[in-house]
């Protein structure tokens, strides 16, 4: 898959919607590399979360411009990667995709499910600091992207990234509504 030039493809999406797995095999099913949002938190974003308190634009502007850097040196190499990132709000897709400073792609999934359907996954997972209280917190902040490929978090793992790898096929020039 290659839109004729170097791509990152962000998952997104509430904690639980499953961005670390779809994330993971849709980048072994392209052959790319695999970033998880979660590893560039510094440890005071992770310390605040594993406590039950949900962080605020302040700390997340440091998280998102290590994401955006990230984003930058795959472009600026030419090369493709897959990231899972909640990337809730516009304005935190926007300082993302900023990254891409026109030398490539930034495509945007939203993995889209219900409230309830998100919370029975969360009861039944061991996050390393994401606790199930903060689903509440995640969904207020949550702004559904207009200009992203949504999909159901319900499908089986193999589908969603069907679903993703058909609209991001070659000679795809812009996001699928």
């Amino acid at each position: 898959m290659d839109s004729g030039g170097s791509m990152v493809i962000v998952v997104m999406g509430v904690s639980g919607s499953g961005k670390s797995s779809v994330g993971r095999a849709l980048a072994d099913a392209l052959g790319w590399p695999f970033f998880d949002g979660d590893d560039f938190h510094p440890p005071e974003n992770v310390a605040k979360m594993a406590a039950g308190t949900p962080l605020t634009d302040a700390d997340r502007w440091p998280w998102l411009d290590a994401l955006a850097a990230k984003v930058a040196a795959v472009l600026a190499q030419g090369g493709h990667a897959v990231l899972a990132c909640s990337a809730l709000r516009a304005a935190y897709r926007d300082r993302i995709a900023a990254g891409a400073r026109g030398e490539g792609d930034v495509r945007f999934v939203y993995l889209k499910g219900d409230r309830a359907t998100i919370a029975a996954r969360l009861a039944s997972r061991r996050h390393r600091y994401m606790p199930a209280t903060l689903l509440d917190s995640q969904f207020a902040t949550l702004e559904e992207p207009a200009d992203a490929l949504a999909v159901d978090v319900r499908a089986a793992i193999p589908e969603q990234v069907a679903r993703i790898r058909a609209a991001f096929a070659p000679g795809t020039t812009r996001d699928p509504a």
